[in-house]
């Protein structure tokens, strides 16, 4: 079946997004707390456009953008998201929703915001994704991205269904959506970076104490030069080193040539930093 598409902002000039594009880049960058906005606007705006009017009876099932083991930035958004709506749907006789999660097989050091629509296509068209059929069996499914450029993870989505024969109703929920197809895709990467121009941008949102590990995050920190990598892992506590270690190798990072070198500054200052401490 066609699915629904909701979006809450509909991007057709690059002035005046709807959305504050510094706002945007912290999200991208692991701001939670700009997360929580998002979600609950984008709850907010389903509800009052959609759901207001079109009562689902069905089992809800939130499904945040695939992932492998670090979650994307829109898992966060997803969180509070999935929490607005409850609110709505308990004070209004439904059921409070479900989780699942889109696996995906493969990781690439590409910078997908950077890529036109056809380089895009068959960057992830080499990817897979899975889900858990039988828990979605006869549920109502919404997946949840931050944002939609040229619909190629959507036709992805779409494929998996396809091949694994669902028959559920789905809704493609997006917090923004490129409209205006003047526009290049890679203004993606113009709000991405809005405020996070270095390495070194990253402090104020790591330290503002709502900072939540992603995808993009650990990506970015790996693929930096590795004299600005060094300064930048010495300004970090030990918390955020190890688990910056432990995600890169939870996604299999390790295996990456581009990441090698920073990956075993990390083992150094893990091993130089376990062995003064005994």
């Amino acid at each position: 079946m066609i699915p629904y598409t909701y979006s809450l902002h509909k991007i057709d000039n690059t002035t005046n997004f709807g959305f504050d594009p510094d706002d945007y880049s912290r999200f991208k960058f692991g701001d939670d707390l700009v997360a929580r906005s998002f979600g609950k606007d984008l709850a907010d705006g389903f509800i009052k456009y959609y759901l207001a009017d079109n009562r689902i009876a069905d089992q809800i099932v939130v499904i945040s953008s695939p992932y492998s083991f670090i979650p994307t930035a829109t898992f966060a958004m997803k969180n509070y998201f999935v929490s607005q709506l409850n609110r709505w749907l308990v004070e209004n006789g439904g059921l409070t929703v479900q989780e699942s999660k889109v696996h995906r097989t493969i990781t690439y050091k590409e910078d997908y915001g950077e890529l036109s629509a056809e380089e895009r296509m068959n960057l992830i068209g080499n990817d897979s994704f899975h889900i858990d059929k039988d828990f979605l069996e006869g549920k109502t499914l919404l997946f949840l991205d931050d944002i939609r450029i040229t619909g190629s993870h959507e036709r992805m989505i779409l494929k998996m269904a396809k091949e694994y024969g669902l028959r559920n109703e789905m809704h493609m929920l997006y917090f923004a959506e490129l409209v205006n197809k003047d526009i290049h895709p890679n203004v993606e990467n113009f709000l991405n970076y809005h405020q996070v121009k270095t390495i070194f941008d990253l402090e104020q949102i790591i330290s503002n104490g709502y900072f939540c590990f992603n995808t993009r995050v650990v990506k970015y920190i790996l693929n930096t030069a590795s004299t600005s990598f060094s300064i930048f892992l010495e300004r970090m506590d030990h918390d955020f080193i190890h688990q910056l270690y432990d995600l890169a190798l939870g996604n299999s990072y390790h295996l990456m040539d581009a990441y090698a070198d920073n990956l075993q500054l990390i083992k150094s200052y893990i091993k130089d930093n376990t062995y003064k401490l005994i």
